[in-house]
């Protein structure tokens, strides 16, 4: 297979520049597209070219297939990397690369078929002695049939969607009496969302950890994985915290779960980079969830403490060249965490927000990675996802980089709009996070807007207790000089929670 010369980033933001940086440094020019609403984007300003595909809607543009094919056949682009959402699951997109004579980067399309049907997904990796939720086998309609299946799992259970992703589709019932009214909301959802009103049911795990192992194959079937993410903390069934390695898992769970992920991809003969999911209860029992086949928007912190980049992965599997090592031969040191840094209000069950970075500042330092496609003076657009940026850091424990991630957020100056860096605070000063006795539902048990406003205020506090004091104990130049000091910080923190 050759060596690719060009490729096109179907995607934006900081995804796009992300993949552009490391192919520049391979060598390989870049072509990005964009919609009108992304006119001035960073990652339209960084590629070799650009093109705009259309309106600011993204059916109109991101999702515009034959657009997107054009655009390669115009500029003689070789490769299309689809990065995460929008196309980069879609089977469809990854055939038609292929039948234009285009690299898809990523896995094949009955791979991505096969695991973007969860059922589908279930049977494959049963014959490969991969530990499964108790449920059903197939897609299920019936009512009555439901909740005999159902009575005999045991509540709580789980309906999901077949073709889901994202929580949608998906309703826990705990009683019997629920049971009817919630399978009919799951299926009206599916259909809504993913034009398949598909459900299966699944007995569910309390008190779950949400732990997943990062994947690379090649296409001469060598499979191997880069160990573990902890990504339990999330709200509305979506990831805002992940860190790598879990703090709960045994070498002996680790080495199980890693083996599991792999059966995971030989069962569809992947490669590229995937990401098996897991959940785990609280006795480390652990069962497959589902394959992301696609790059995660949590991979910096495997980056950070294995030495790999993945993106360079994915681009020299593509070019048909087989793993540079064995499952033997990696290993991880450090620790690292990541922050989504998304335009939400956490003291307002954490709503979207839009507006202008009027301030925009990013905080630098050892160990701080930032991967963001804004700037000060630019909009927060209202048409994609409310993501900013993802603020990763490394440092050799979890306490250090814990406290390290703290410091950071005290930097980020962000002024114009509401951010989740407020709540990353509070999660990482938040004992149960420190302990590393937490689940998926630690922002039911432990956070309420209120929690997060007691917080805020009381920092506030500290800092006026601590002028006064100054004050009282220092002479009046001396105490021009803290007073001024103070005061600096407090603006600080003011600005980098906003």
């Amino acid at each position: 297979m050759p060596k690719i010369k060009k490729i096109l980033i179907a995607n934006r933001g900081e995804i796009a520049l992300r993949i552009m940086r490391t192919a520049k440094e391979m060598g390989i020019s870049t072509v990005a597209v964009f919609s009108e609403a992304d006119r001035d984007a960073l990652h339209v300003r960084y590629a070799d070219e650009a093109v705009c595909i259309g309106p600011p809607a993204s059916s109109s543009s991101y999702l515009d297939q034959d657009k997107i094919i054009k655009v390669c056949k115009d500029l003689n682009v070789d490769a299309i990397h689809p990065g995460y959402g929008f196309l980069s699951e879609n089977a469809g997109f990854a055939n038609k690369v292929a039948e234009n004579g285009l690299i898809f980067i990523g896995p094949s399309a009955s791979a991505i078929e096969t695991m973007g049907d969860k059922l589908a997904a279930k049977a494959a990796v049963a014959k490969y002695d991969v530990p499964l939720v108790p449920g059903t086998e197939k897609a299920i309609d019936d009512i009555p049939e439901a909740k005999a299946i159902a009575k005999e799992i045991g509540y709580p259970i789980l309906i999901k969607a077949s073709a889901g992703g994202g929580g949608k589709g998906m309703r826990i019932v705990e009683k019997e009496a629920a049971f009817e009214e919630q399978m009919n909301r799951a299926i009206s959802e599916a259909k809504s969302a993913f034009g398949d009103g598909s459900v299966f049911i699944e007995k569910f795990v309390t008190s779950p950890k949400h732990i997943e192992f990062q994947i690379l194959g090649d296409q001469h079937g060598n499979i191997v994985h880069l160990f573990e993410r902890e990504c339990s903390i999330q709200r509305r069934h979506q990831k805002v915290i992940e860190e790598a390695p879990s703090s709960c898992l045994t070498p002996e769970v680790r080495d199980a779960m890693g083996k599991a992920a792999v059966g995971v991809a030989k069962a569809c003969n992947y490669y590229g980079a995937g990401t098996v999911e897991f959940i785990v209860d609280n006795e480390l029992n652990f069962y497959f969830l589902e394959m992301n086949t696609r790059l995660q928007v949590e991979h910096p912190v495997t980056e950070e403490i294995t030495g790999i980049d993945l993106v360079k992965e994915q681009i020299k599997i593509a070019e048909g060249e087989k793993l540079p090592f064995k499952q033997e031969e990696l290993s991880f040191t450090g620790h690292a965490i990541e922050l989504r840094v998304y335009a939400e209000d956490p003291a307002n069950n954490f709503l979207p927000d839009i507006g202008n970075l009027t301030v925009y500042r990013r905080p630098e330092g050892p160990g701080v990675r930032i991967d963001d496609g804004f700037e000060e003076g630019m909009d927060i657009p209202i048409y994609y996802d409310p993501m900013i940026a993802k603020m990763t850091v490394y440092a050799d424990t979890r306490e250090k980089a814990i406290d390290r991630i703290i410091r950071a957020i005290d930097e980020y100056e962000i002024v114009g709009i509401e951010t989740t860096l407020a709540f990353g605070r509070y999660v990482f000063n938040h004992e149960a996070f420190r302990s590393g006795k937490f689940d998926t539902k630690f922002v039911d048990q432990y956070y309420s807007p209120e929690d997060l406003k007691i917080a805020l205020t009381k920092d506030e506090e500290q800092v006026a207790s601590l002028l006064a004091a100054h004050i009282l104990d220092s002479k009046k130049s001396k105490t021009k000089s803290i007073n001024a000091t103070v005061k600096a910080e407090s603006k600080w923190k003011k600005r980098a929670w906003r």
